[in-house]
């Protein structure tokens, strides 16, 4: 991994090589320091594309943390993490910052093996008040000192594990500190009561002035013994002026709302609450995207984006549609047509492309914010009384809802339609992101039917065939970004379930590709036919039920029968076909090609096909191998 040269990097944060180099600024520099981070953030990410907007938000909050506490003694936690570039800045990784989420260099998000001021890994929502609970309760266990921090997102609160934590707060340890940064978005623009809860709290800044009056004063006059009922007085003072009573039903002393971009003020506040021995909440308001218009002016498309150019923030659009927004406009159209369609997302509207049809049909449309177990049953719940509900969400947060999907959903025959954005490689976010699992938590799920297209064509022909079947749930996984280009037919074809599609036919190697992986499987049957072998593509179309009469059929015709996923191989599709033909007589051998059983980190698709030997060159040398080996 290189580095670039220290002197590239501003003055100031040039000098800053750990916490203590942050410490060791005078205060009145600490402003700068901020200006100088925004600044390289803004250029360096127009070059590398990542989360820009939420780590322009949370300068000041980090330069605030890192001048108070002490990491990686005192461990300091972000929820989902992709708002900890800041945090790897200043803690020894500035001059790494140019290798964000390129191949070998480090992540876009908190990673224990990176850096020990990486307290826990993270890249998904809610987990960080459960975590950092986790780690205060066994620092209370051995009799240790140090604090925790756990900084989540307004968004986080509507996530179910950010409830359950808070619910076990008091009763599981006597410090612990909770950062509440509130700027209304997740990835879009929050949604629920809790968002406007948190709106509302915006409004009540004199609070916190009060409330330090009131305990005060009352301490004062009745001295240190009457603690507690001056903290009880305080709380009913909450009450009657803020909803962040709220926080207090939870045993959490509430602070706040502040300015979150407002660095001595911060600073004066952590280091009260650092003083404090019992669980508290710091309510802060900041500016998703500070520091930069475009940002401010389009957070949801700053989120997470590519290379920018910085003079107006644009970003080059493809001429062909990605995969998100031929599923929003296909199922737009069939909205149209049906009116039982319904679009569920989990805090995706943007990235899974469904504002295309929140526009188009607002009221048939939900986003239930980041709570993907709660749409699922939601789903259910409309499925049931004759809805065709349609739950767009990435494969990674898919993960969360395999209980409903086999037990409110399939258990009860209900026609779910599941459909996972990101199947597979997701390629600069990661191990947290790659979609590479779905298939093997599904597969095992009776009645469930599970299909991937092999292009943009199949995949309209699919969306159309899941709107047709009634019998059951059925999920779709399709990748991101861009296929093939293919053009989208006039007239939808709804597929047989389960069918197979043979795209060529063949006598010594068959090649069953799932999805995707067709483009891979055609290019190595050519080097393979120029081999002098005879090469059959079949084109799988469905991981459940696999078409055991085309595995049969090929099975006892060929010498080998092979199978390629953008999956991980233990559990999916491959592992599927050998089910298939277990039990069969006269099969041929079988040779299983995708992703091996260990996490992927990330890098570009290029870079990683070649790594793990997912290209057309290799996967013809394997294959040789496994037919004639040395």
């Amino acid at each position: 991994m290189m580095n670039s040269p220290c002197n590239e990097l501003p003055p100031l944060l040039r000098e800053i090589h750990s916490p203590a180099d942050v410490k060791a600024l005078p205060s009145d520099k600490l402003p700068e320091l901020a200006q100088e981070i925004r600044s390289v953030l803004v250029d360096t990410l127009s070059k590398t594309g990542g989360h820009l907007a939420p780590n322009l938000g949370v300068v000041e909050l980090s330069i605030a943390l890192h001048s108070v506490f002490d990491s990686p003694k005192d461990k300091i936690l972000f929820d989902v993490s992709h708002q900890s570039y800041v945090h790897k800045m200043l803690t020894g990784r500035a001059d790494k910052l140019h290798t964000i989420r390129q191949f070998e260099g480090i992540s876009g998000f908190m990673k224990r093996s990176e850096s020990p001021h990486d307290a826990f890994g993270a890249g998904h929502a809610g987990t960080a008040l459960s975590a950092a609970l986790g780690m205060a309760a066994a620092r209370d266990l051995d009799g240790e000192n140090y604090h925790v921090v756990a900084v989540a997102g307004d968004g986080a609160f509507t996530c179910g594990t950010t409830l359950e934590a808070l619910n076990n707060v008091a009763q599981t340890s006597r410090r612990f500190i909770t950062i509440l940064n509130d700027n209304e978005w997740s990835i879009d623009k929050n949604v629920g009561a809790l968002a406007k809860y948190f709106a509302s709290l915006q409004a009540t800044e004199t609070f916190t002035w009060l409330r330090d009056k009131t305990e005060g004063f009352i301490e004062k006059l009745a001295g240190s013994e009457v603690r507690y009922q001056a903290r009880k007085l305080a709380s009913t003072a909450r009450g009657m002026i803020s909803p962040a009573s709220l926080f207090g039903q939870f045993g959490l002393s509430y602070y706040g709302p502040v300015d979150g971009h407002d660095i001595p003020k911060l600073i004066k506040l952590l280091r009260i609450i650092k003083r404090r021995n019992e669980p508290t909440l710091l309510h802060i308001i900041t500016e998703k995207g500070r520091g930069y218009q475009p940002a401010i002016d389009n957070p949801s498309k700053f989120h997470g984006v590519g290379c920018y150019s910085i003079s107006d923030g644009s970003t080059q659009k493809n001429a062909t549609p990605t995969y998100s927004e031929i599923f929003a406009r296909t199922l737009t159209e069939m909205a149209g047509d049906d009116p039982k369609v319904t679009a569920i997302t989990a805090a995706m509207p943007t990235g899974t492309m469904l504002s295309l049809f929140r526009e188009k049909y607002p009221k048939r449309f939900f986003d239930v914010g980041i709570a993907e177990e709660h749409a699922a049953i939601f789903a259910a719940g409309m499925a049931s009384e004759g809805y065709k509900p349609y739950l767009a969400v990435y494969s990674t947060f898919m993960q969360r809802c395999i209980d409903m999907i086999q037990h409110d959903i399939a258990l009860q025959d209900l026609p779910v339609r599941l459909c996972m954005d990101r199947a597979g490689l997701s390629p600069d976010d990661g191990p947290t992101h790659h979609g590479l699992f779905d298939i093997a938590m599904m597969r095992a799920i009776p009645k469930l039917v599970i299909m991937q297209p092999r292009d943009e064509a199949e995949f309209y022909n699919m969306l159309h065939t899941m709107n047709a079947y009634n019998d059951g749930p059925t999920a779709i996984r399709y990748p991101r970004g861009t296929g093939t280009g293919a053009a989208i037919p006039a007239q939808a074809e709804l597929l047989p379930i389960g069918r197979a599609e043979t795209l060529q036919d063949g006598t010594d190697i068959a090649l069953f590709a799932l999805g995707c992986m067709n483009g891979l499987a055609e290019q190595a049957a050519r080097l393979l036919e120029a081999q002098g072998y005879s090469v059959a593509l079949i084109n799988a179309r469905f991981a459940k039920p696999v078409d055991k009469n085309s595995l049969l059929g090929y099975a006892r015709r060929c010498k080998l029968l092979c199978t390629l996923e953008d999956h991980v191989v233990s559990g999916g599709f491959g592992s599927a076909v050998l089910e298939a033909l277990h039990d069969e007589p006269d099969t041929c051998p079988v040779e299983l090609i995708g992703w091996p059983d260990t996490f992927i980190e990330h890098g570009t698709a290029d870079l990683l096909h070649h790594k793990y030997g997912l290209t057309p060159e290799a996967v013809a040398d394997r294959i040789q191998q496994r037919l004639h080996p040395s």
